[in-house]
């Protein structure tokens, strides 16, 4: 109804039906604003007793995932920072339940954590990623806590559970129910596979280091985070198939007619990253260590098909790990020790305390299959991954920051232990060719890294396991043994793993130890250490002789490959480092380091009055380069024969290295080359091999290239004569070695008799594979006898790779696919190798970087790369640290600015590198190194080529 039609007031009947209608407008406004006030206030009365019901209907504690699993519901600041979890709480003891369905693509998990809060909290945040999560609950002693949300970060990889209210300091229980994927990615707990006949089997295994323990379980995945743990693995009843875990089995009991579930003992205190789940059907060789007094078991687990490949591994980590009992002076911790072959696997191997796992081809050895490079191997991974088990494991470090204090150790250690479990490999000879050189390049680089360097995300935590960490770690310690003495490094050692058992420790306590085992030392251990640590690099010492005073005179810079590079050098030492200088002469050894500090511009060495000659950095043991004036090269030169093998090869790798640099005539190595043509030993060879390959690139256009190549032929035919293809029973480990790589050498250099002799034995093997090649000699076979091969050949090897079983022997021949001189079937390997059931994961770069290393495939596998970017990223992410250091292998052939600007383009295109950050930055330095060597030593190189032609 209307109330007024129109006002007018003039007429009385008007006028009093306008005060009525004024009066009937108000009391409609006012109830208008009754009702909606009366209806917000029962709308948020229902809300609340919904609320107050829907918790109290639900079990105590029970919240579910609102959203969907991977999305990210915000209920803190978004400003919020969990790179870093709270020291508040701290888990006390695991116990961990998970199901895998082998035959699916999933596992169902269980997890109770025991918690220590030590301040009051209002949320708890454990790390957790990839999960279903159906349940969580949070419970003391007295009650279970009412929860209002639990939220998954993706960004960092956490679960965030907020109580309805605020705990206090006290110990709780945390109890989550999930689900997550078991896919075929190696890290986390995943599926691997291996044919056992015609059938397909599976397993479920785990590799959680650094930062994957969190992909199995919610934990707190931080080194410093250590706990206890009970494990229970549910495990098929048929077909043979066992469970696995840190620690030995406290019972079996049935799950349903399929499963049963498998209980562990419980554990000492762990860091996530230690933790290790397998389930699988294989199988073990077994044996028993001394454990000072004590006898341990030791098994070595692998698949049925490759039990008999078991066997020297137990023999070698046997004998290590009695000498690292004795070395450490600390028994073994744990009850047993186990060591499992896994079919795919990421690493090389990883120190899972009490269950170390390994790719095949680390841990699988027969004297009748492999090779003497093999055995080797195997030796020294197994030696390197059991000495984690007091360094890294007992102590760890407490942060990422400070892994060289794990790895840096270990790749010491194991040439220790290597030595000791097979004295006739001469190991720690073998230290300057397999650890030292390479991370030399590497640390004279500005895409360089300190040895400890700040790392947060999981990307760069995963960057940092690298040359700098485990060689250069390494490297420095073996310097710092031999300037504090052998007995006070051990002591010193020992006193640090007593100190800090069970526990974690940062950079200085290690040092700080050292320093105490050294009562009177004239230098401070850790400043001497933090020179080499806390900066990246390392310096070149350059000699100055008086010859009237016998003095040498000597100054100190920093050593970069590129001379004319820029820097900042206001950091804490300004590049200038504490040295222990060394020397030996014709009559001996310096009788001990003579310390140059980086606060003085230089010191002075007297020449011992008897001595003829003198040589500085004794056996290279120092981390830094020596230089001379050139009178004094040459005098080292003429009395090269003179010097120890590890001299020998120093001068080698110096002179060839400083000259890279710039700093001295290229006249020097390469007249020091000559003394090659009397060398018989395996480290100069390995390192003449390395060196004369890389100018060989260089000068793979140059007019000088046939010359230079006839040069190599005439220095190495005398070892190659010496050697020969023919073998004795009776070589030695190292003549072994030495004859492959002197071969090698000499057909990269198409010495005649070597291409004849290798295509003779491919071609005779090829027709019939049954006849076995020699297990040394093979690979050189493969990849000579290959380069010329016609298509039917190419595929008759390929049908011989698709049946091998043996991981090593599959390397070497997909090896000699790659090396084959046609475009079409290289581009048809790259196809191949995309497919799992062709080339496994783990080895896929190691396929790629076979292709790009043969001429005619280096553009083929630098255009796919570069077409399938994406492809690669989504197979592998951005975190796997082999997708990232995969670039420098593919682009080590590229010497041109067109090559170095197409990667410039490339890496704009896609600027996320993930954990290959570091390895693009030391991609394109060492490109434009390469460019600048062309421009700057190519015509000095050539000159020198025509001198000695003629």
């Amino acid at each position: 109804m209307l109330c007024c039609s129109r006002n007018n007031d003039k007429n009385p009947i008007v006028r009093n039906h306008t005060k009525k209608s004024r009066k009937c407008f108000t009391c409609l406004v006012t109830c208008c604003v009754f009702w909606f006030l009366l209806c917000v206030i029962l709308v948020t009365v229902l809300v609340f007793v919904g609320r107050h019901m829907l918790y109290n209907t639900m079990p105590p504690g029970y919240i579910s995932l609102i959203t969907k699993p991977g999305a990210t519901n915000y209920t803190y600041s978004k400003n919020s920072d969990y790179l870093r979890l709270s020291r508040d709480v701290r888990p006390m003891l695991y116990k961990v339940r998970l199901h895998p369905h082998l035959k699916d693509d999933f596992f169902d998990g269980f997890v109770n954590i025991s918690l220590e809060v030590s301040n009051p909290k209002s949320q708890l945040v454990v790390h957790s990623k990839g999960h279903t999560v159906f349940s969580v609950e949070l419970r003391n002693s007295v009650r279970n806590f009412k929860l209002l949300s639990v939220t998954e970060n993706l960004k960092y990889e956490v679960l965030v559970i907020t109580p309805r209210e605020k705990i206090f300091a006290g110990n709780y229980s945390l109890s989550i129910k999930f689900r997550g994927k078991l896919e075929k990615n190696f890290v986390g707990f995943y599926k691997s596979t291996y044919n056992r006949g015609n059938v397909t089997r599976t397993i479920a295994t785990s590799k959680f280091e650094p930062t994957y323990a969190r992909q199995a379980y919610p934990c707190f995945d931080e080194p410093n985070m250590k706990a206890k743990y009970i494990v229970q693995l549910v495990k098929p009843k048929a077909d043979n198939y066992i469970a696995l875990s840190n620690y030995p089995v406290s019972g079996i009991d049935t799950l349903d007619d399929d499963n049963e579930v498998v209980t562990f003992q419980e554990s000492v205190s762990m860091s996530t990253y230690l933790s290790c789940f397998i389930v699988s059907d294989f199988t073990y060789t077994n044996t028993t260590f001394n454990n000072s007094g004590n006898q341990t078991e030791l098994r070595v687990y692998a698949s049925p098909g490759n039990l008999d490949k078991t066997t020297y591994a137990g023999e070698v980590a046997k004998k290590v790990i009695e000498y690292y009992v004795e070395y450490f002076g600390i028994p073994y911790p744990l009850p047993k020790l186990d060591m499992v072959a896994i079919p795919d696997f990421v690493s090389g191997a990883m120190e899972h305390w009490g269950l170390v796992t390994y790719r095949e081809t680390a841990l699988l050895y027969t004297n009748t299959t492999h090779s003497t490079a093999n055995k080797q191997r195997v030796a020294t991974v197994i030696a390197h991954e059991l000495a984690h088990s007091w360094f890294g494991n007992l102590v760890t470090m407490d942060w990422w920051n400070d892994l060289w204090l794990n790895e840096g150790f270990a790749s010491y250690i194991e040439y220790k232990g290597t030595d000791a479990a097979e004295p006739t490999f001469q190991m720690m000879t073998q230290f300057q060719t397999s650890e030292l050189h390479s991370v030399l390049s590497t640390d004279a680089t500005l895409s360089s890294h300190p040895i400890v360097v700040t790392v947060t995300t999981p990307d760069e935590i995963t960057a940092i396991f690298d040359a700098i960490s485990y060689n250069k770690g390494a490297s420095i310690l073996r310097m710092l043994e031999n300037t504090v003495g052998e007995d006070n490094f051990k002591t010193g050692v020992t006193s640090y793993l007593n100190k800090y058992r069970f526990g974690n420790a940062v950079t200085k306590d290690f040092l700080d130890e050292i320093e105490a085992a050294v009562p009177s030392a004239s230098y401070n251990v850790s400043e001497l250490m933090d020179t080499f640590t806390i900066q990246m690099g390392y310096p070149v010492v350059t000699a100055v002789y008086d010859s009237s005073s016998q003095n040498y005179t000597l100054t100190q810079k920093r050593f970069l490959k590129d001379p004319n590079a820029t820097y900042d050098s206001d950091t804490t030492y300004g590049y200038k480092w504490t040295i222990p200088i060394t020397y030996t002469t014709d009559q001996g050894v310096s009788s001990e380091p003579i310390i140059f500090s980086h606060n003085v511009d230089s010191i002075t060495i007297q020449k011992p009055s008897n001595a003829n000659w003198l040589k500085f950095n004794s056996e290279q043991v120092g981390y830094y380069r020596v230089n001379y004036e050139e009178s004094e090269w040459l005098n080292l030169i003429n009395i090269f024969n003179e010097f120890s093998t590890a001299d020998r090869t120093h001068l080698l790798e110096e002179t060839f290295s400083i000259a890279e640099a710039g700093l001295l005539s290229y006249g020097i190595p390469l007249d020091l080359s000559k003394k090659l043509a009397n060398e018989t030993e395996y480290a100069p060879w390995s390192v003449a091999s390395s060196k004369l390959q890389s100018l060989a690139l260089y000068l793979d256009s140059s007019e000088q290239n046939d010359n230079f190549k006839t040069y190599v032929k005439n220095i190495v035919t005398n070892a190659y004569s010496n050697f020969t293809w023919n073998e004795s029973s009776d070589d030695s480990h190292l003549r072994r070695l030495t004859r492959v790589v002197v071969l090698t050498l000499a057909c990269v250099v198409d010495h005649e008799d070597c291409i004849n002799q290798a295509q003779e034995k491919f071609n005779n093997w090829i027709v019939n594979t049954e006849e076995a090649l020699s297990q040394d000699l093979r690979s050189i076979a493969y990849k000579y006898g290959m380069v010329n091969a016609n298509e039917s050949t190419w595929y008759k090897l390929l049908e011989v790779y698709e049946a091998e079983t043996d991981a090593n022997e599959k390397l070497k021949l997909i090896n000699g696919l790659a090396n084959v001189n046609n475009e079409d079937l290289l581009l048809r390997l790259i196809d191949l190798a995309k497919n799992e059931s062709v080339v496994r994961g783990q080895d896929y770069f190691t396929v790629l970087g076979y292709i790009s290393g043969n001429k005619a495939g280096t553009d083929l596998i630098w255009d796919f790369v570069r077409e399938n970017w994406e492809y690669l990223v989504d197979r592998f992410t951005l975190n796997d640290r082999y997708l990232g250091s995969m670039i420098t292998t593919i682009t080590a052939r590229f010497t041109t600015q067109d090559k170095l600007d197409e990667m410039e383009e490339f890496f704009a295109k896609y600027p996320n590198a993930g954990a290959g950050a570091s390895s693009r930055s030391r991609a394109l330095e060492n490109v434009q190194q390469r460019i600048n060597w062309l421009a700057n030593y190519k015509t000095a190189v050539e000159n020198w080529i025509v001198a000695v032609s003629n």
